[in-house]
């Protein structure tokens, strides 16, 4: 379950994890993907300085939910894990 938590910390402001991974998932609706697949972002914050980001936070392709994990995030992408994800979260 600590594994599920800290992942967690991955699904949001992660375009650049997004971006380096290998494969992506989504633990809401359990789809596998590229990272390539993903063409909408969501969010707005504030960074160091000041200024607003947009878009830093994956929608799923599938579903459009913003509950995407990248490869990059040290954490295996398969459907047993997103559904422990999705157990944890949903």
């Amino acid at each position: 379950m600590e594994n599920v938590e800290k992942a967690h910390g991955h699904s949001a402001n992660h375009r650049r994890e997004i971006e380096k991974s290998e494969i992506c998932g989504c633990f809401y609706c359990l789809s596998i993907f590229t990272p390539k697949e993903i063409v909408d972002w969501c969010d707005v914050y504030a960074d160091e300085v000041g200024g607003l980001k947009y878009g830093h936070t994956a929608i799923c392709p599938k579903c459009s939910i913003d509950s995407v994990l990248g490869s990059d995030s040290g954490y295996q992408i398969t459907r047993d894990f997103l559904s422990q994800m999705n157990s944890r979260w949903f």
